[in-house]
This record gives C-alpha cells, structure tokens and sequence, in this order.
C-alpha cells in the first residue's frame, strides 16, 4: 500500500452506520466494477422548493471506476422532506446491494 492510499484510507470514511450519509453501490455496465460512492445528507443535496412547507431533495453524483474503463456512472437521487431516498436512476450502471458490494470486495 502505497504513501497515498494510506492517506486515503484514513481520510476516507467507509462507515456504514454513519446517520448523516447515504451509501450508493453500483455496478459499471461497461466491465463490472463495483463501486461506491457516499452521499452527505446534509452537504451534498440541493433543495427544491414545491409549495408552502413543502420541500424535498435531489442528488446528482457521476461515479467513474478506478480499473481503467472510465465509465461515467451517473446517479440521480430524490429525497423527500425528511432526506429519505424517495426515488433513484443510474445511467452507464446498476445498482447494487451493500452485501453484493462487501462481499466481492471482501469488506473495503
């Protein structure tokens, strides 16, 4: 491992359990990498404005691999008043389950 990685690593929050994050797994249609990305419930979403009290949330996040391919992933999250996932689309991928995910990749 690397200088850099090491510095990643420890940087790089791989929590699951984190309440202010929604992890995304996918899978590249193009050579079938798998994954990850996290998205902060708090930083990362743009508000839409519907109504009177009446607001929700979207996320638009472009995944590339790490392998070479360079597939862009991209990924559209909606999010209801309370940041819950409400609706998700993936364009150059699929989704996948966390478990699908940490077990092909054994944990990382």
């Amino acid at each position: 491992m690397g200088f850099f990685d090491r510095i990643t690593k420890y940087f790089s929050s791989s929590n699951t359990e984190d309440e202010n994050a929604h992890w995304v797994y996918v899978r590249c249609n193009r050579c079938g990498e798998q994954l990850h990305s996290r998205i902060n419930l708090y930083n990362d979403l743009s508000v839409e404005y519907g109504g009177e009290n009446d607001q929700t949330y979207h996320c638009r996040k472009t995944i590339v691999g790490r392998t070479g391919c360079f597939q862009r992933i991209e990924v559209k999250l909606n999010y209801d008043k309370n940041r819950k996932l409400s609706e998700r689309q993936i364009s150059g991928g699929e989704f996948i389950t966390a478990e699908e995910y940490l077990v092909d990749n054994g944990g990382d």
